[in-house]
């Protein structure tokens, strides 16, 4: 799982993951294992149909407890029924259910309340929040018997993860397809959150920027923009409307995250000043060229022009974080990262009233687990109110967390 979005935040939350019969549902080990990893116990239901392509066995195997295979004890089943209301047991003790693959005859169940058999029976009994993430045949995908379905399951408020468009197994091509199997574990997250962040509009910049001074060679930095990409997947699974402003080479980030993807630093300025009057909140941390070479040419330098070598002369670019903090409105708020070698918490506190910030995360750029392209970071975190704190090494999502968490109480 890439670093943004391991969040362990999530330990001790349980989730009932259901398989019904498609040849997708193997993916759905994949996705118990990375449940697992984050730390949230998960239970399994499997149909009928779904037993043709999967054991229960495996399930077990990767750590699901229970694992229901039938509604009744019979020669083939493998058991679990010291409980005589196993349709009944995930509304007791889930916090989320989940259903990979669902099949197209397990939506229309749902969709009718028809509980005959143990999946359907568990999901219409279930009162929390109920993820689908179907996987078909294109063609039973776009029956309107199946769209109706869908519909119907999307007015009730039930969360959908769209099918994604590509070649399925019978190898036709179309919508049907399982979706991207990180869009499925985040829109379990999701329903694990806190909704706290809800109507709020949250423009987080990411990544380097890239300064071209010939046709193909530019000045940069080593960011990768996994710190950026940690808080736009946090503030999205907490309820915001995300805007990503991305440099180049960013994270992958879910589908409902609006990316705004740019290069250079007048070009994220532009994108970000645009944005910035109708957001809530923005959180600065891209690693931003403040300076841009002036190009030779948009051919390619040679070097036999300049055996002696040759010198660059730079011009300043905008400074993104202080031009939007100084016209920031009451209702806003500003979170400033300061990417430091030395002197981190003198810096930090330096440029949190220098830069007319809400919130600083100062972390040092030049030592183990901590900034460019590290799955973790430290920090030293301070706000306008006074508040300090020292954060020692963590993961990268985690701490993006984190700082949500202290924003929402400035």
């Amino acid at each position: 799982m890439e670093s943004h979005l391991s969040f362990t935040i999530f330990a001790g939350k349980r989730l009932h993951l259901g398989v019904s019969g498609s040849v997708a549902g193997y993916k759905s080990l994949d996705l118990l294992r990375q449940w697992k990893d984050a730390g949230i116990d998960v239970g399994a239901t499997l149909t009928a149909s779904a037993r043709q392509f999967l054991s229960p066995l495996l399930f077990e195997a990767l750590g699901a407890s229970p694992v229901f295979d039938a509604m009744y004890a019979a020669s083939d089943t493998t058991g679990h029924f010291d409980d005589i209301f196993p349709h009944l047991l995930p509304g007791a003790a889930a916090d989320a259910f989940v259903l990979v693959a669902a099949s197209a005859t397990t939506l229309a169940r749902i969709a009718h309340g028809l509980g005959d058999e143990i999946l359907s029976c568990q999901a219409l009994a279930f009162p929390g929040p109920l993820v689908l993430a179907p996987a078909m045949n294109p063609r039973m995908w776009a029956n309107a018997a199946t769209q109706e379905n869908w519909a119907t399951l999307r007015r009730r408020g039930h969360i959908l993860v769209e099918p994604a468009h590509g070649r399925v197994a019978c190898m036709e091509e179309g919508g049907g397809r399982l979706a991207d199997t990180r869009e499925i574990y985040l829109a379990v997250l999701k329903a694990l959150s806190p909704q706290d962040l809800h109507g709020k509009k949250v423009m987080v910049t990411m990544g380097p920027t890239r300064e071209y001074w010939d046709g193909i060679r530019f000045w940069s930095n080593p960011s990768t923009g996994t710190m950026g990409a940690g808080l736009a997947v946090a503030a999205f699974l907490r309820g915001a409307e995300v805007h990503a402003v991305s440099g180049p080479a960013g994270p992958w980030l879910p589908a409902a995250i609006i990316r705004h993807d740019v290069v250079s630093a007048r070009e994220m300025f532009e994108a970000a000043n645009s944005l910035w009057d109708g957001m809530d909140v923005g959180v600065f941390t891209a690693a931003v060229a403040d300076f841009s070479p002036k190009p030779f040419r948009t051919e390619k330098f040679k070097k036999d022009k300049a055996l002696d070598g040759f010198s660059i002369e730079y011009t300043p670019n905008p400074d993104i974080l202080q031009t939007l903090a100084a016209r920031k409105q009451s209702h806003q708020r500003v979170v400033a990262f300061a990417a430091e070698t030395s002197n981190v918490r003198e810096s930090a506190l330096e440029k949190l009233e220098r830069k007319n910030a809400d919130m600083i995360v100062a972390n040092t750029v030049n030592v183990e687990d901590s900034g460019f392209g590290s799955g973790a970071n430290t920090g030293f975190v301070a706000d306008k109110r006074g508040g300090k704190e020292l954060w020692p090494a963590m993961n990268k999502a985690d701490m993006a967390w984190r700082i949500l968490d202290w924003l929402s109480r400035l």
